[in-house]
């Protein structure tokens, strides 16, 4: 089945003047994995909607896979830009970075009507040996650990159970918004996490 055409002529049209060909190659591409899936898209396809052609992406990237990692891992910028801003904020205590970290997910998950990317990208592989795995696992494991280190900070009871948690809330409510839809998913994150690490919050015993 071919996907070119008007489908992939509407991508990113207008990024052809100022953006250096390798970005341009990666918004596309990312745009287009998200859109017709990983295996539902090839490079002709995505040569065209950057407005380059195959010998110009195969110089900048050496495979479709290569390339996929690289829109992987411009995924991950967003939340690496959040942890770099949370570590400057030396005037928020601890408890209200960890509010913070709630927040910021629920805005992502109202901005991810597709889900997670780089879970997509797992799921849709199925290949614990495809480079992109590595990419999100990698990822994946460091931002549960932050997150762990952030609840530490926060005088969690258990602050590695209270990471898990969290982690697996933020990834369960990314399915439950495309199967249900976003009407709710974001207040019901939220008020999960919200429940969540009150119970794992250290309380002062009355004497």
């Amino acid at each position: 089945m071919s996907i070119r055409n008007s489908s992939t002529a509407s991508v990113e049209p207008e990024r052809k003047g100022s953006v250096a060909p390798r970005e341009r190659i990666v918004s596309c591409a990312a745009e287009l994995f998200r859109r017709f899936g990983i295996r539902g898209i090839g490079v002709d396809a995505i040569a065209e909607a950057a407005h380059t052609n195959k010998m110009t992406l195969y110089r900048k990237f050496r495979s479709k896979d290569d390339l996929l990692c690289e829109t992987l891992r411009q995924v991950t910028q967003h939340a690496s830009v959040f942890w770099t801003e949370l570590d400057q904020d030396d005037q928020t205590d601890a408890a209200a970075k960890l509010t913070s970290w709630v927040e910021f997910h629920v805005q992502r998950l109202e901005q991810e009507p597709g889900g997670c990317d780089l879970a997509n990208a797992v799921v849709e592989l199925r290949d614990n040996t495809h480079p992109a795995y590595a990419v999100v696992q990698e990822f994946k494991t460091e931002q549960r650990n932050r997150l762990a280190a952030l609840c530490t900070a926060a005088g969690a009871t258990d602050p590695n159970l209270l990471a898990d948690t969290l982690s697996l809330l933020l990834e369960g409510a990314r399915v439950y918004r495309q199967a249900t839809g976003a009407d709710g998913s974001s207040r019901r994150l939220r008020e999960s996490c919200n429940a969540t690490i009150e119970a794992f919050a250290r309380h002062e015993s009355n004497q």
